[in-house]
């Protein structure tokens, strides 16, 4: 009996889908339950499994874009599994057969072989110089290696002379879903928004003098690394909290405030830029904010991340600085209403009591959509996260110990 596997529905605003790649080619068998393809959306890509063992026949093929529903292969469950596929050699076979298949003594690259001809000058620069033979391209009658031919192989290393290094072919390739979603969502934002950005910067020494410090020992005791993204993490839902409207989004004519902070964190994945959510960031300690960056992060990297992951999200952290950016303004994830930009730490002389100090700073960026957040919610927003960031004490309270103390 032969039955369809269709194409899933993979969420509620999602009608298409494309192909990615057949992990099992026509007419392989599959067990059940075994991923047989990769289909991609406009917001994830996720896997199509076989729902009976049997042999595959391909129906749609790879690049094709689908309608939720319809039948991508069948799967003839009546064949009969066949013998398994012989078991590799083994590594010491392997590696026997290798060695046997060196020559015991290698012709140096450097000398000539006996069907390279070349003038006796030639030939002597070729030794004095160590010159690899198949960097040259010979130009003397009947195939000879010239003087000049090693010469300009000197002159130019690494390319052959006469050779273009790249070529002037045009290649068309689809776009796909995520990155058609991504292009249609940031001119949407631009179009949309009344989009702004203010800048400061920070100092990182408390912070970068803390995971010196503390990094071995949360290492140790949580099992994950101690990241930037955790105290940046932290210090945007107290001051989310304390100013709502960047927390907020425009709904029609309604304003949606939320007394919770979903951070999304925006993630270069192979297919693109992708944006998963840690939910209830403002209730997660470092250790499990960290935890949720690295699986979140993995799950990008791997293409396993679900449509529900990144779904949601009340406000946006995106990281720049592992790209080596200096400065940006990051465009608004909409339709959050602001983003947060980190850029590299770079060593810069500050002004310090009248003195000329040292000091990793780093800048930061928060655009924001002036509709909803005004000029001095922003500027006084990222002043917050500044002043949270160079004294880590106060991520513990959100607030100066001794000001909670004396209810200032």
């Amino acid at each position: 009996m032969a039955i369809d596997i269709k194409v899933p529905t993979v969420g509620e605003s999602i009608s298409e889908v494309t192909l990615v790649k057949w992990l099992k080619k026509d007419g392989e068998y599959a067990n059940r339950d075994e991923v047989i393809a990769e289909l991609e959306s406009e917001k994830a890509t996720f896997e199509l499994n076989a729902e009976q063992a049997g042999v595959i026949k391909t129906i749609a093929k790879e690049g094709d874009t689908l309608k939720i529903g319809d039948i991508v292969c069948s799967i003839d469950t009546d064949a009969a599994k066949p013998e398994g596929v012989k078991a590799e050699p083994a590594k010491d076979m392997v590696a026997a057969k290798a060695q046997e298949s060196k020559p015991l003594n290698p012709k140096p690259l450097n000398e000539p072989a006996n069907d390279t001809k070349a003038t006796p000058v030639a030939a002597a620069i070729i030794a004095d110089k160590k010159v690899d033979v198949k960097t040259v391209t010979a130009t003397g009658s009947n195939g000879k290696i010239v003087k000049q031919d090693v010469l300009e192989a000197l002159n130019n290393p690494g390319r052959k002379p006469g050779v273009t290094m790249f070529g002037r072919n045009d290649r068309p390739e689809k776009m796909s879903n995520l990155r058609k979603t991504i292009s249609r969502r940031l001119v949407e934002a631009k179009n949309t928004t009344a989009m702004l950005t203010t800048f400061n910067e920070v100092d990182m020494s408390a912070i970068m003098e803390i995971r010196t410090k503390y990094k071995d020992k949360f290492k140790e005791g949580h099992g994950v690394n101690l990241g930037f993204m955790s105290f940046f993490t932290k210090a945007c839902t107290y001051a989310l909290m304390e100013w709502p409207s960047v927390n907020a989004y425009i709904d029609g004519e309604n304003v949606i405030y939320h007394d919770y902070c979903d951070i999304s964190i925006a993630v270069s994945a192979p297919k693109g830029l992708v944006v998963p959510v840690i939910r209830n960031a403002e209730s997660l300690s470092m250790a499990e904010i960290e935890k949720k960056v690295v699986e979140l992060a993995t799950k990008a990297k791997d293409n396993k991340l679900t449509i529900e992951e990144m779904t949601g999200g009340t406000f946006t952290i995106t990281n720049g600085g592992i790209f080596g950016s200096m400065m940006s303004t990051p465009i608004i994830n909409i339709p959050q209403s602001a983003i947060l930009g980190m850029h590299n730490i770079l060593h810069r002389p500050m002004a310090v009591n009248g003195q000329v100090v040292i000091k990793p700073m780093m800048y930061l960026a928060l655009s924001y959509d002036h509709r909803i957040i005004d000029g001095r919610e922003s500027v006084s927003f990222l002043v917050r996260i500044k002043e949270l960031l160079e004294n880590p004490a106060l991520l513990l309270f959100g607030k100066d110990p001794v000001k909670s103390l004396l209810e200032l």
